[in-house]
């Protein structure tokens, strides 16, 4: 697998490199479209530097033990449990990577997550899987002004009707011990609901 990763990227590359050192056009000549190698380059390091945006990812990073509230209906009481989470810095503080395992109804729960600052399209991004499922939740987002509320869409498959679903999730550091995070969704009856809200404090 980390050969097949690391051809695809060497072969981006060298396309990159092609195209940078191919005949220019008309347009190109004129500094429309078109580019040299150097001038590639440096877009490609500019998207890979870890900026101000990824310090605030730090905030996440350690192990924490974790509460969960399921609210399953509205206006019935969440389903509780509790797990560990595991967040730790990846690719040179480019992204946190998250483990969570856990117990959900009475059964073995783990799930794994990504989560990073695209510099290039200026937002939050992110990745989920986990036991209860076999498809991947993907989440664009923002962070307010003072860098410690996180929101986000996420975007999965819906088992009940099979098509995609979106969820907003909502991210708090209330402190270095203590961060939050809810899950809102709409309900059965179509209105707004939270679906999900956990607590995290630092072992």
């Amino acid at each position: 697998m980390k050969r097949t990763i690391c051809a695809v990227a060497v072969m981006g590359l060298a396309a990159g490199f092609a195209f940078a050192d191919a005949p220019k056009t008309k347009k190109a000549e004129a500094g429309k479209g078109g580019g040299d190698t150097a001038a590639m380059m440096a877009a490609f390091e500019k998207a890979a530097t870890p900026g101000e945006n990824h310090k605030f990812l730090q905030a996440f990073v350690g192990t924490w033990s974790v509460t969960m509230k399921a609210f399953m209906e509205p206006g019935k009481p969440p389903v509780e449990s509790t797990g560990t989470s595991e967040v730790k810095l990846i690719l040179g503080g480019r992204y946190v990577q998250e483990h969570v395992v856990s117990t959900f109804m009475g059964k073995p729960f783990e799930g794994q997550g990504v989560t990073g600052y695209d510099n290039t399209k200026k937002q939050f991004v992110g990745s989920w899987v986990d036991s209860m499922g076999t498809g991947i939740m993907t989440s664009t987002g923002t962070v307010d002004a003072t860098g410690k509320v996180f929101t986000s869409t996420g975007l999965e498959s819906d088992a009940m009707t099979g098509k995609d679903k979106t969820t907003k999730m909502i991210d708090k550091v209330e402190s270095d011990k203590k961060r939050t995070s809810e899950f809102w969704a709409k309900g059965p009856d179509g209105k707004e609901m939270k679906t999900m809200e956990l607590t995290y404090t630092r072992k």
